[in-house]
């Protein structure tokens, strides 16, 4: 706004009263009309904090998953960028808050004019301007609301990050612990088989078999070998993906993690009666939900719209040829302006944002029951998965320990000459099945378990 108003406003008495009743009128306007004080959920919390109840991988009693997951949270390229659209949902915010408050400014002007052969003429200006739009049909409240709800459902969405983010590098600790487990065992069977290798060529020499046992058990030995580079690979795989997860590069966690460790358990005693309710803490299911709340917003804002507008300003000035008459009362020019807008024919415009912000509000309802239902999946696939590898677990417990008697057996009756080289082959590579197959399991129901804490938002009491 100009701060030198029309000539007929310039020497109107009580002008200046009236301004300062304006302004007056405007402050208290704001103390009306301001946004709500932050309450603690609303206040910013530091982003790289998870929900106390994420805290689950503390529950498989591993130092190092538990290192590993907090560099993550810290350092995760995904999580920074989640933290950064918080950053800037709540700037829109704050923003929003902003249209709620009166306006004011300054300024200054000098200017030095010559026209023709006559003496140049200065003129000064200062002025002070202010402006103000009640909020009388609730729609900038609304807006304020909208961003509130977006704000919070991005700091949810965050957690949601968090949460995946900590699970996926337990589930890749998981992978790599269980794949040093097999490579142990094939090692471990390799060793065995070469022993049985050694026995065959001295039987051989001795004329007691003839070199198809020989080539036999070589082959069973060789396949065996195969694998080893094959499982040193995949661990060095899953190193770098760790590495990644924790926002470093591939090849840092390779000398941390080459001492192999035992798969993290968690409790045996672990509870399985989850209450329903538990569901709410999902984030993804908190973020459906404040997403609605911001599409209500947003009709409101829409349906503000279609009501007449008013703004108040008003401007302070004065206007003097040099600066030192600048502070003349003589100068001084005000102005006060009330406007009315009524919104009279837009084509349906208006109307139609209505309309179009309705859908909006219907699409975030259906999404929110969406995503309640595949939380219920997410939750039974778990739930099932986690019974079915246990009992799995079990029988193949049971049916490695007989595998191992029984490959000892054949083995020393082969030793003895009672059985045929066949036997021996057939137990042997039972018992590396067997084996690899119990390691495989053991990781599961560990992965299991951390794919139920993730269906659950982070973990349940």
């Amino acid at each position: 706004m100009s701060t030198t108003p029309p000539p007929s406003t310039r020497s109107q008495p009580g002008c200046l009263g009236i301004l300062a009743l304006a302004l007056a009128l405007s402050l208290t306007g704001c103390s009306t009309w301001s946004p709500r004080p932050q309450d603690a959920s609303t206040q910013q919390a530091s982003p790289v904090t998870p929900n106390p109840l994420a805290q689950w991988w503390q529950q498989f009693n591993d130092p190092l998953l538990g290192t590993l997951v907090t560099q993550a949270l810290q350092a995760n390229t995904s999580i920074r960028a989640a933290q950064a659209a918080l950053q800037q949902s709540r700037a829109l915010r704050d923003v929003s808050a902003a249209g709620l408050l009166p306006k004011l400014s300054a300024s200054g002007s000098a200017q030095r004019s010559r026209l023709g052969d006559l003496d140049a003429s200065n003129s000064f200006q200062a002025g002070l301007d202010a402006s103000w739009e009640p909020d009388i049909f609730g729609g900038k409240r609304s807006a304020l609301n909208a961003a509130e709800a977006d704000a919070q459902a991005l700091q949810a969405t965050l957690t949601d990050v968090q949460v995946s983010v900590a699970a996926e590098v337990a589930l890749a600790y998981v992978q790599l612990r269980g794949q040093q487990a097999q490579l142990a065992i094939a090692r471990s069977n390799l060793a065995s088989q070469q022993e049985t290798l050694q026995i065959t060529d001295w039987r051989a020499q001795a004329g007691l078999i003839t070199s198809l046992e020989v080539e036999q058990a070589r082959t069973a030995a060789e396949q065996t070998s195969a694998q080893v580079p094959l499982l040193q690979a995949g661990i060095a795989k899953t190193s770098h993906s760790l590495a990644v997860l924790t926002g470093q590069r591939p090849e840092t966690l390779l000398t941390q993690l080459q001492t192999a460790q035992a798969i993290p358990q968690p409790p045996s005693n672990l509870a399985l009666d989850i209450p329903a309710q538990t569901l709410r803490q999902r984030p993804d299911v908190r973020a459906a939900e404040l997403r609605i709340t911001a599409a209500l917003a947003r009709v409101a804002v829409a349906d503000a719209a279609l009501y007449p507008g008013f703004a108040i300003s008003g401007s302070l000035g004065l206007n003097a040829l040099t600066l030192a008459a600048l502070g003349n009362s003589a100068g001084l020019v005000s102005s006060l302006i009330g406007s009315l807008s009524i919104p009279l024919f837009d084509g349906g415009a208006k109307r139609a944002q209505v309309l179009a912000q309705e859908a909006a509000l219907e699409q975030a309802r259906a999404n929110y029951q969406a995503v309640v239902l595949i939380a219920l999946q997410d939750v039974a696939n778990a739930l099932v998965a986690l019974s079915g590898d246990r009992t799995r677990l079990t029988h193949l417990q049971s049916a490695a320990s007989a595998a191992g008697n029984a490959a000892l057996l054949a083995q020393q009756r082969y030793s003895s000459g009672l059985i045929d080289f066949q036997t021996v082959l057939q137990t042997q590579r039972t018992l590396l099945t067997a084996q690899d197959s119990v390691a495989s399991s053991t990781a599961d129901i560990s992965a299991d378990h951390v794919r139920l804490y993730k269906a659950l938002g982070g973990g349940w009491n």
